[in-house]
């Protein structure tokens, strides 16, 4: 995984780093893996982000409502007027997010969320399983699959999924797949958590399966208002990530305070997922990966920040290629639609709550102590649908 890195002011006699300047001015939050090559603003509460562009004279500027701020590329005078100003509460580059999915090659992982045991059957291939569950099965709840987009002529939506919106000029389709996969483990008709819940895709990942973190809280902030004008209950689902981000951190939680429930990957590094965002995120539910033998997957991240355990390794769900198509792979990605689903499930079952109070409800259903594999700063609870 990448991380951050605030660059702090230092001085010099002959040569300064790039961000080099007066102690009195802000310091820049770095991204220590690639970036789209433009600086995320953050203004604080009352200032006018049309202003600041407009003074700046800034072109092909993306603002947002979600965090009071924007993201443009930025000159060396326009960053440090920024960086010497009272208004400004946060500068950061704009780094490069990508899928959370490892490809190996049904749905067990419907059987285990509603079983409190694992399958006697341990062929994670096999479209055998039985899933328990209440009808209502999140009628009236919308998903919205922040990825890759979704491919939604796909039989397993039966007309449930539309188009949303796909960000920095991607083309409406999933040339990936990985958004797509998501979905139908969300809410696909067989292989789906909450079959009767609506999709939603957002694209602010491309094919290559990676998005700026400008990208991905444009398509946040196209959510809530979304959610604000349907007045339907709200899901998101995350299956992504990438280094700290405190942006997309203000972003998840500005989400989760309009009651937006909101889903994220811990990550694939087998290591702790404290310094990874969205993972990192307190309002959002945290999934790591579980395997069909109820061990940890071996690349899921852990750590303290984990809500809660999902099936993620060998997970049989829908593909692009055709409408019937479908692919088994394995990550924390797999295993963030399992919880998704299953908020929009427990919604349609039995009304909506705060996210704060959802996220107590999947830990007082979720069966407790029986993953092995699981550190000891991390919660070893596995979820479950009743």
């Amino acid at each position: 995984m990448r991380f951050f890195t605030v660059t702090f002011a230092t001085l010099a006699i002959l040569a300064a780093p790039v961000f080099a300047a007066p102690s009195s001015m802000l310091a820049v939050e770095t991204y220590s893996g690639s970036t789209s090559g433009k600086y995320i603003v953050k203004l604080k509460a009352g200032v006018s982000k049309k202003a600041w562009i407009k003074k700046l004279g800034l072109a092909k500027t993306v603002d947002w409502d979600i965090v009071n701020g924007f993201a443009s590329t930025l000159d060396t005078d326009a960053l440090n007027t920024l960086r010497a100003s009272a208004d400004v509460e946060l500068i950061s580059e704009d780094g490069i997010m990508h899928t959370m999915a490892v490809q190996e090659n049904a749905p067990w992982g419907l059987e285990r969320i509603s079983s409190l045991t694992k399958p006697a059957n341990q062929d994670a291939g096999a479209l055998t399983y039985t899933y328990t569950y209440d009808d209502t099965a999140g009628e009236g709840v919308d998903i919205y699959i922040v990825d890759t987009g979704v491919y939604v002529d796909h039989t397993q939506f039966g007309g449930r999924a539309r188009w949303g919106l796909s960000v920095e000029g991607y083309a409406e389709a999933d040339g990936h797949g990985h958004g797509t996969h998501c979905a139908g483990t969300a809410a696909g008709s067989q292989y789906g958590v909450a079959k009767n819940a609506n999709i939603i895709a957002v694209k602010v990942l491309s094919d290559a399966g990676s998005g700026s973190i400008s990208g991905i809280v444009t398509g946040l902030n196209w959510v809530i208002s979304q959610a604000k004008l349907s007045g339907r209950p709200t899901i998101v689902s995350m299956s992504l990530g990438g280094g700290a981000s405190t942006v997309l951190d203000n972003a998840i939680a500005s989400l989760t305070e309009a009651g937006i429930h909101v889903a994220v990957a811990a990550g694939n590094s087998n290591t702790d997922a404290a310094n990874t965002s969205p993972a990192r995120s307190p309002t959002a539910i945290t999934v790591g990966a579980s395997t069909i033998a109820d061990t940890r997957a071996s690349f899921s991240n852990y750590g303290a920040v984990v809500d809660i355990f999902a099936p993620g390794l060998n997970v049989f769900s829908s593909w692009i290629g055709s409408n019937t198509a479908t692919n088994i792979i394995s990550g924390t990605s797999m295993a963030t639609p399992h919880i998704a689903g299953l908020i929009a499930y427990l919604v349609g079952k039995d009304g909506n709550v705060t996210p704060a109070e959802m996220a107590t409800k999947l830990k007082g259903l979720s069966v407790k102590g029986v993953l092995t594999g699981i550190p000891s700063t991390t919660v070893n609870e596995l979820a479950q649908n009743a």
